[in-house]
C-alpha cells in the first residue's frame, strides 16, 4: 500500500475502470539495448523523442509516461520498492507495469504496451499529434514581425514554452537563437547589438536567477540608449505572489531598468503586445520587458500579427529656425570652431565630415564615439578626455567655438563648459543637462548638420588642418617612444594597440571591456573608420566579449575584434565555449596584467595600499585551445606582429594572449 507523505495533498480516488492507457494508433519504436533497466530497476529512456518510464519488475518490462500526475516528477528516476514503481517527488506508487495506482484509488499513469522480440524490445507510442499554435507561438512571430531576429539567453523549465515556439521558427528560418552560458552575457550580447545598429535585438532568461543575472547587462542598454526586448520565463500564475520556487515580482524589479514591463495574461492580446514592446524598446530607446506565465506560454492562440508598417515616426525632426540661426551666427563669429561628435551622431558621419571640411574645424570625438570620423582623415583629431589623444585636448584648449554633436557631456570626456557651445540633440532632455549651454539645438544631428551648412559660409582657412597634422606629428613620435619601452616585464600597452592598428581589418567592429586597456586603446589604437562598441555609461567590466558575440550576430561576415583585460574577461571567460559552438570567429585581444590594474592605479592615487586586485589566472592561451578555439599568445614585442597575422589568419575564434607590463599602459 502507498504511504501519503503529509503535505503533499490527496490522491483522487476514482472508479478502477478509468485507468488511463496509451490511445490508438500507435508505432513501435525499438528501445537500445544499452538503455534496458536491470532487475528491480526503473529508468528514463528517450523513445521517438518522447521520455518513457521503462522498468523491469519481477522479469516484467514496463514502459510508463514519464511524468507523475500529480506534479510533473519524472517516474523514472524513482525506484522500484515491494513491486510498485514509487515517484521520487512525492512518493506515490504505480503499478510499473500498468500504471495503476494502489486499490482505492485511481489517479493512474498512462502506460504503453511493450513487446520483447527476436531482434530486440519495443515499446507501441501513440501517433504524434501536430502541434497547435500557441501563445509562445504568436509572440515569437510578432516580434520577429517588427524585426527581432536575434535572441540570446538560455532555456529552462519556466520558459519551456517560449523556447519551443523560438526552436519552430528558428527551424523556419525566421530566426536565430544563441544559448550562452549566463543570462549576463545575454543581455550584453543585446545591448551591443542595439548600440551598433539600432535595432533590438532579444535577450532570454528563466523565472528568478534567469532574470535577475539579466539587470546588468539591461542597464547597460538604458544607459547608453540601446533598444532591447527582454523576455523573462515566470511560475505558474496560479502561484504566483505566494512565494513559490523562484517566484520574483518581475514587473516590479525590472520597473526602473525597463522603459516598460509587461505580463502577458491569459486574456491578453499577445501578438499586440510582443510588437508594442519592440516599439517601446525602438521610441525609447531602451529596454522592453515580457513576462510569460508558465502556462500562458502554452495556451492555444489564433491572433492575428501585425508589423510595424503605420506604427513608427522617424526622428528625422528639422530644428527650429531660430535656434538654428542663434547657432549659426556663433558659428560664423568664431574663428577656431571645434566639432566634438558623440555616440548620437553615429547617423551623420558623412555631414559631420561636410560640415568639418566646410569650416575647416577638427573632429573631436568621445570614446563612445571613436571611429566615427577616421584618425587619417585631415580633421581627425582623435578621442578627447581621459582615455583620448593630446592632439584632442590641445584643439579644445585652442578653441573658441564648441559644436556639441550627440555627445552626453561625460565628464570622463571633458568639453570645456566655460566655452560656447552649440549643442545638437535629438533628445531634449539631453539638452544643457548638466549645465547651460550657449545655443541648444533640438533636431536630428544629420538634417541639423546640413542646414547649419546652409547658412554659414565656407573657409579656405587651413590654419586648423595644419594644427592637426603637427600636433598628430609630436603624439606619434611620442608614442614611437612609448611603444619601443621594454622592461622585462611583459609588453607595453602602446605597442600593443600600434600592432593591432596595423592589421585590423577596415570594415572592423571593435567591443573593448572596461580597464587599463581600454584608456589605451582610446588613446593610441588610430581609428581608420571602424566602430567600437563599449559600455559607456555604466562602464560595466565583463562587457566586452559578450558584446563581441552581440556584433558578430548583428553582421556575420563582418570582422570582430574584441579586447578585454583578464579581470573582465575572466568573469564570462565561458563564453568562448559559446564562440565555438556557434562558429563566431571572433578574434579577442586579451592583455593580462594578473589583475585588476585600473583599480590598482586609483588605490594608489588615492593614497592607498594596493590591495585585493591581484588575480590568479591560467594560461589563456592554453585555456582557449582546451575550449576549441585557437589560442596565441605574445610575451614581448617583437612578437605582436606575427601574432596579429595568425590572430586574423585563424578561421573560427581565436584568443591572443599578451602578457602585458603593469605599468606601462
Amino acid at each position: 500500500m502507498a504511504d501519503e507523505p503529509a503535505g503533499a495533498g490527496a490522491r483522487v480516488v476514482r472508479d478502477p475502470e478509468d485507468q488511463p492507457t496509451a490511445s490508438e494508433p500507435a508505432r513501435w519504436h525499438e528501445v537500445p539495448t544499452a538503455d534496458l533497466p536491470a532487475e528491480g530497476r526503473v529508468r528514463s529512456v528517450v523513445v521517438d523523442g518522447r521520455s518513457v518510464a521503462l522498468s523491469r519488475c519481477e522479469g516484467v518490462l514496463g514502459a510508463l509516461e514519464n511524468r507523475c500526475p500529480h506534479q510533473g516528477g519524472p517516474l523514472g528516476e524513482g525506484s522500484i520498492e515491494q513491486g510498485w514503481l514509487r515517484c521520487p517527488w512525492h512518493g506515490y506508487d504505480y503499478r510499473p507495469d500498468t500504471g495503476a495506482p494502489p486499490e482505492g484509488f485511481a489517479d493512474g499513469v498512462t502506460s504503453y504496451a511493450v513487446e520483447t522480440r527476436a531482434d530486440g524490445v519495443f515499446v507501441a507510442l501513440p501517433e504524434r499529434t501536430p502541434p497547435g499554435r500557441t501563445v509562445a507561438d504568436a509572440v515569437v512571430e510578432s516580434l520577429v514581425a517588427w524585426g527581432v531576429t536575434a535572441f540570446f539567453g538560455m532555456v529552462g523549465h519556466s520558459n519551456l514554452g517560449f523556447a519551443e515556439a523560438l526552436r519552430r521558427a528558428e527551424e523556419r528560418g525566421d530566426l536565430a537563437f544563441y544559448g550562452i552560458r549566463h543570462e549576463g552575457a545575454a543581455a550584453f550580447a543585446a545591448s551591443a547589438y542595439g548600440k551598433l545598429t539600432g535595432r533590438p535585438a532579444a535577450c532570454v532568461a528563466i523565472a528568478g536567477p534567469g532574470s535577475t543575472n539579466l539587470i546588468t547587462g539591461l542597464y547597460d542598454a538604458k544607459l547608453d540608449g540601446a533598444p532591447v526586448v527582454a523576455i523573462s520565463g515566470q511560475v505558474p500564475s496560479s502561484v504566483l505572489g505566494r512565494g513559490a520556487f523562484q517566484d520574483l515580482p518581475l514587473s516590479t524589479l525590472f520597473g526602473d531598468v525597463a522603459v516598460t514591463s509587461t505580463t502577458l495574461l491569459s486574456g491578453s492580446d499577445h501578438a499586440e503586445l510582443a510588437g508594442v514592446a519592440v516599439k517601446h524598446a525602438l521610441d525609447r530607446r531602451g529596454v522592453a520587458h515580457l513576462v510569460l506565465p508558465d502556462e500562458v506560454q502554452v495556451q492555444p492562440s489564433d491572433e492575428a500579427v501585425h508589423g510595424p508598417v503605420g506604427r513608427l515616426g522617424t526622428r528625422a525632426q528639422p530644428p527650429d529656425p531660430a535656434q538654428l540661426a542663434v547657432a549659426a551666427r556663433l558659428v560664423e563669429q568664431a574663428e577656431r570652431p571645434v566639432l566634438v561628435v558623440g555616440h548620437g551622431a553615429r547617423g551623420a558621419r558623412a555631414e559631420l565630415v561636410a560640415l568639418a571640411e566646410h569650416l575647416g574645424a577638427p573632429v573631436l570625438t568621445t570614446f563612445k564615439a571613436k571611429g566615427l570620423v577616421p584618425d587619417t582623415h585631415p580633421l581627425g583629431a582623435g578621442v578627447l578626455g581621459r582615455s583620448g589623444t593630446p592632439v584632442a585636448s590641445w584643439l579644445m584648449n585652442e578653441s573658441d567655438l564648441v559644436i556639441a554633436v550627440g555627445v552626453s557631456f561625460s565628464n570622463h570626456t571633458g568639453v570645456a563648459d566655460y566655452k560656447p557651445i552649440v549643442q545638437i540633440d535629438d533628445t531634449p532632455g539631453a539638452l544643457g543637462r548638466f549645465h547651460p549651454v550657449t545655443a541648444p539645438v533640438l533636431g536630428d544631428s544629420a538634417a541639423s548638420l546640413v542646414l547649419l551648412q546652409r547658412q554659414v559660409r565656407g573657409r579656405s582657412d587651413r590654419r586648423q588642418r595644419e594644427d592637426v597634422a603637427a600636433r598628430w606629428t609630436i603624439w606619434r613620435a611620442e608614442k614611437a617612444r612609448r611603444a619601443g619601452e621594454d622592461r622585462g616585464r611583459g609588453v607595453n600597452a602602446c605597442a600593443v594597440f600600434e600592432a593591432l592598428g596595423r592589421h585590423l581589418p577596415e570594415d572592423a567592429v571593435v567591443c573593448v571591456d572596461v580597464g587599463n586597456h581600454a584608456y589605451s586603446l582610446g588613446r593610441y589604437l588610430e581609428s581608420g573608420g571602424q566602430p567600437v562598441l563599449m559600455s559607456g555609461y555604466l562602464g560595466s567590466i565583463g562587457f566586452g566579449y559578450p558584446a563581441a558575440m552581440g556584433a558578430w550576430a548583428a553582421n556575420s561576415s563582418r570582422p570582430v575584434v574584441a579586447v578585454t583585460g583578464d579581470g573582465g574577461f575572466g568573469q564570462y571567460a565561458m563564453e568562448l565555449t559559446t564562440a565555438v559552438k556557434y562558429g563566431m570567429p571572433i578574434k579577442h585581444v586579451l592583455l593580462d596584467n594578473h589583475g585588476l590594474g585600473k583599480i590598482s592605479k586609483e588605490q594608489v592615487a588615492g593614497d592607498f595600499p594596493v590591495w585585493q586586485t591581484s588575480l590568479v589566472n591560467p594560461d589563456w592561451a592554453q585555456f582557449a585551445t582546451l575550449c576549441g578555439a585557437t589560442g596565441l599568445s605574445a610575451r614581448s614585442v617583437g612578437e605582436l606582429d606575427g601574432a596579429f597575422e595568425q590572430l586574423f589568419a585563424a578561421s573560427g575564434p581565436a584568443l591572443l594572449h599578451v602578457e602585458q607590463d603593469t605599468e606601462l599602459v
